[in-house]
C-alpha cells in the first residue's frame, strides 16, 4: 500500500500529486517491492531487510540516498500472550525526500512532535523520536503488568503466572537488543550527519535523541534484571509454599492415621482388653484423640 505526502504549511498532508516529499510503503507486494527498486535505486536486498523482523539495525549509504534499516516496537496484540515484539523499518533518506518501508500499517505521523515538520530530515527525526517513546510506554505497560501478576502470585501457585513473566522477560530481551543496536545506528548517523543532510539544529535534535535512546537502554534493562530477579524469587516462593502445603498435609495424615490404627486395633476380631467394659467405647475414643493431641504435642515441641 502506497501513501504520499507533501508540506503544506509546516505539516504533513497527504496527496496524489507524483512528486511528494514522503512516500511511505506498508507491506509492499512484489510488483511494488519492484516499482521501488527501479524508481528510488534501492538495493533489493536492502528493501526486503526493511520488512525482515530479523534483520539488524544498521546505516548505509548509496549514491544518492543514506539507508536506515530501524528497529521499532510492534503494535502489542492481545493475541501475542504478553510478548512484546520488535519490527524493522526502513528508512531512505534523500535530500529533499524521505521515504519509508515497513511491515504493518501503523500511525505514523502522530503526537506533538509532527506539529511543525518542514522537511524529509524533519520527519526522518521525529519518526526515530517516536518510536523512542513508543518504546518507553511500552516498558511502562510491562511494568505494570509485572506489578499486576506478582500481587496475582501471592494468592495462587498457578504456573500460568510464572510463565506470563517469562514472556514478560523474554520480550524486554527483544527490546535491549533491539534499543542497543538503534543507539550503534545512531551514533553513526550523528557522525555522518552531513551525509544526512543534516543543518545544525537537526544535529542537536539527533544529539537528543541519542540521549534519550540511551536512556531508554538503562530503562529496559533495569527492566529485564528486575523482572530476572522477581522470576527467580518467586519461583523460589512457590517452591517453598509447595513444601508447606506438603507439610501441613503430612500432619494431617498423621493425625488421622493414629485414631484409625487405635480404633482398628481394638476392632480386631480376637480377645483384647475392655472387650467387656461398659464403657469401652468412650475409653477407645479417649485414647484416640489422646493419640492426635500427642502427636501435635510433639510437632510443636520439635518446632517442625
Amino acid at each position: 500500500m502506497e501513501k504520499k505526502y507533501i508540506f503544506e504549511n509546516n505539516k504533513l498532508v497527504e496527496t496524489e500529486t507524483e512528486n511528494a516529499a514522503v512516500y511511505v510503503y506498508t507491506a509492499p507486494d512484489a510488483q511494488e517491492q519492484k516499482f521501488i527498486v527501479n524508481n528510488f535505486d534501492i538495493d533489493e536486498h536492502t528493501l526486503a531487510s526493511s520488512l525482515d523482523p530479523e534483520e539488524i539495525a544498521r546505516l548505509e549509504f548509496g549514491a544518492s540516498h543514506a539507508a536506515m534499516i530501524f528497529k521499532r516496537p510492534k503494535n502489542y496484540s492481545s493475541k501475542e500472550q504478553l510478548e512484546f515484539k520488535v519490527a524493522s523499518m526502513g528508512m531512505f533518506l534523500y535530500e529533499h525526500k524521505l521515504l519509508l518501508v515497513l511491515s504493518e500499517d501503523i500511525p505514523l505521523f502522530v503526537g506533538k512532535h509532527f506539529n511543525s515538520a518542514g522537511c524529509a530530515q524533519d520527519v526522518f527525526l521525529k519518526i526515530i523520536y517516536n518510536a523512542i517513546a513508543h518504546y518507553l510506554e511500552h516498558l511502562r505497560v510491562i511494568t505494570s503488568i509485572s506489578e499486576e501478576i506478582e500481587d496475582k502470585m501471592t494468592e495462587s501457585t498457578d504456573n500460568k503466572y510464572l510463565l506470563n513473566l517469562l514472556s514478560l522477560e523474554k520480550s524486554l530481551v527483544y527490546y535491549v537488543n533491539a534499543i542497543t543496536s538503534n543507539g550503534f545506528v545512531f551514533n553513526r548517523a550523528l557522525s555522518l550527519s552531513q551525509k544526512l543532510w543534516l543543518n545544525e539544529d537537526q544535529k542537536e535534535i539527533l544529539e537528543d535523541i541519542i540521549v534519550e535512546n540511551n536512556q531508554c537502554q538503562k530503562q529496559a534493562e533495569i527492566g529485564y534484571d528486575i523482572l530476572a530477579l522477581l522470576i527467580e524469587a518467586r519461583a523460589n516462593v512457590i517452591n517453598n509454599n509447595l513444601n508447606i502445603l506438603i507439610k501441613k498435609l503430612t500432619a494431617i495424615t498423621i493425625c488421622l492415621m493414629l485414631p484409625s490404627f487405635i480404633v482398628s486395633l481394638f476392632s480386631m476380631n480376637v480377645s483384647i482388653p475392655l472387650a467387656g467394659h461398659p464403657y469401652a467405647f468412650m475409653i477407645i475414643c479417649f485414647i484416640a484423640a489422646l493419640s492426635v493431641v500427642s502427636i501435635i504435642l510433639f510437632w510443636k515441641y520439635k518446632k517442625w
